[in-house]
């Protein structure tokens, strides 16, 4: 089946089941308002964030093809972006955090398509273009910082989830968009963040998932670097956000070195935040994600490894010793005395592989009733299986045709005839299968010979653990895209006639042959029917600016009358320092 998005070099890379998450971006759902807000808050970055962000973040805009008058093309950004080895894709608003991640691995930006409301210029709760297109993508154009991206995804998309994580991701993912809806009751949103804050304080133990959440949250997101008494910008929350990229800049917003200790450090979304976390430098990111990788199941394995799959409830694979994959819904795990795993048990379609690659005969269809199977070596014998030459395989009498009896240090007994091994390129035996077999732990019985084939893994110990399949292509996809959608907002015809003035403003500012008297009627009409609208007027001034209208007074007095709404004084006045600053370099 033909993608429904562009293919390049990186996105042809990307696995079949991330492609549901890839929407066609919505361009001409976007109002000539909004191509106003997007210019209205670039032109601001560009002017605060050229003191105070990464040195990488303008070289950047120009680098990945973000323009600072209109909204992005994804299909332009693309075809700057694959010169950096990098793409982009548009996605409908929060996508599941481990698909998130898994994009990044592949190299791929994913940039939510909506775009904020006049209401949010400053700052919206849910992802959006500028967010995304304006916040992340200037600084990947920096080699190191986008390689920490890269294998921060690879990491990532590996990482454990509980099951109160997709409730949790699911409930911020419906805040956000009740928040960005202008049409939203207050109701509706209250009730959307008493949940998130019901649930923020009864996660229990953090998982790898939502520790890694916030790694990702205090550095990609929220990050500074340089020096507590001087750091730079570099977090793409606060480089699409005028309101906040202010804000943490001052004092009272606590300045912290970035340490492992962010991984433990809960974050709320919809608040600025109170403190954030400086790294010295981009290389020390990559330090600390190696540290808090070293900390994860994928590199522990062992009986906290299990646990924790078994805790998501959600599809994992664990890795023995000898190299063989068991992918599937973890469901039992029985320990000895030492705390170290003797035998584990899925439930369900279950399926195996070795570096990634699944067994051949040893799909989900083989094993669709689950998998289960001793760890360890065998009870007084100091030779692990895996580690037998065929010569001691055959004293040990473990050999096709023989009906043996395999006792395991932890009293798994595996009692069975031997019907074949297999082994890897290497010769390592993987797997030994019986049949005729009963499985006891003491007088428990794990299986019975009636059930059909015993396939044992063999290993001596879990060395790994973590999210996902070995083997991508081993399962039907069960991943799920939200069935929370973004709101389209719906526009009544008053809010449409603005729009068309934005647009014909918009018209105006790139002709040379505007009159004055066009401008008039549209300041006209705007006082009558929108005397609220701050942006139009902002414009308005600034066209006038360039031609020199002798009505630019009468606009200038008109925002100052705007200017005393709480509302949006701020705004105005950063709107029009800019332009006076313009007016004077020109």
């Amino acid at each position: 089946m033909d993608a429904h998005f562009e293919l390049n070099d990186v996105t042809k890379k990307l696995p079949k089941h991330l492609h549901k998450f890839v929407v066609q971006q919505p361009y001409d759902e976007y109002t000539a308002q909004n191509q106003a807000v997007w210019r209205y808050v670039m032109r601001m970055n560009v002017d605060y964030l050229s003191k105070v962000a990464h040195e990488s973040y303008l070289k950047g805009l120009s680098k990945t093809g973000i323009s600072i008058d209109e909204i992005p093309h994804m299909e332009g950004m693309n075809r700057i972006l694959k010169d950096i080895g990098w793409a982009a894709v548009s996605v409908d608003g929060f996508i599941p955090p481990n698909a998130f991640m898994e994009f990044q691995a592949y190299n791929v930006l994913v940039i939510a398509s909506d775009m904020r409301t006049i209401n949010h210029i400053e700052y919206t709760p849910a992802p959006d273009i500028i967010h995304e297109a304006a916040g992340h993508a200037p600084i990947i154009a920096n080699p190191e910082y986008a390689e920490y991206l890269r294998r921060f995804g690879e990491i990532g998309s590996k990482a454990i989830s509980s099951a109160k994580d997709y409730e949790m991701y699911e409930a911020i993912r419906l805040l956000s968009i009740l928040k960005e809806d202008p049409n939203s009751t207050e109701e509706e949103i209250n009730n959307a963040q008493e949940k998130v804050e019901y649930l923020q304080d009864n996660m229990g133990e953090l998982s790898e998932m939502a520790q890694i959440r916030n790694l990702h949250w205090w550095t990609v997101e929220y990050g500074l670097i340089g020096t507590l008494e001087h750091p730079k910008i570099y977090g793409a929350g606060l480089l699409s956000s005028i309101g906040e990229s202010a804000w943490c800049m001052q004092d009272k917003v606590k300045k912290v070195p970035y340490s492992i200790e962010a991984a433990n450090t809960n974050f709320d979304i919809t608040k600025p935040q109170p403190q954030l976390f400086v790294t010295p430098d981009f290389a020390y990111l990559s330090l600390v994600l190696e540290q808090f990788a070293n900390k994860m199941a994928i590199r522990k394995g062992g009986l906290k490894g299990i646990q924790k799959l078994i805790n998501s409830c959600n599809l994992g694979t664990i890795e023995l010793s000898t190299g063989i994959q068991i992918s599937g819904v973890f469901t039992n795990v029985i320990e000895d005395e030492n705390g170290k795993p003797i035998y584990f048990q899925t439930t369900g379609k279950t399926a195996l592989s070795t570096r990634d690659k699944e067994l051949i005969g040893h799909g989900i269809e083989n094993h669709k009733n689950g998998f289960g199977s001793p760890v360890g070596k065998l009870k007084g014998i100091n030779i692990a299986i895996e580690n037998m030459s065929p010569r001691d395989l055959e004293a040990y009498q473990i050999y096709e045709g023989k009906r043996i009896s395999l006792e395991f240090e932890g009293d798994v007994k595996v009692e069975g005839n031997v019907i074949t091994g297999t082994r890897d390129l290497r010769g390592k035996i993987l797997l030994i299968s019986f049949e005729n077999c009963t499985v006891t732990h003491g007088k428990t019985i794990l299986f019975k010979p009636e059930w059909g084939i015993y396939d044992m893994a063999v290993g001596k110990e879990v060395v790994s653990a973590y999210s996902g399949a070995a083997d991508i292509n081993s399962f039907e996809d069960t991943s799920k895209v939200s069935e929370t959608k973004t709101h389209k907002i719906k526009y009544s015809e008053n809010e449409k006639i603005l729009y068309n003035l934005y647009d014909d403003i918009r018209k105006m500012r790139s002709t040379k042959n505007t009159s004055e008297e066009e401008l008039k009627v549209i300041f006209n009409q705007l006082k009558t029917n929108f005397p609220l609208d701050w942006l139009l007027n902002l414009e308005l001034y600034e066209v006038a600016l360039q031609n020199n209208f002798p009505v630019k007074t009468e606009i200038l007095n008109y925002l100052l009358l705007l200017q005393e709404n709480k509302a949006y004084k701020k705004l105005i006045e950063n709107g029009l320092n800019l332009l006076h600053v313009n007016e004077l370099q020109s």
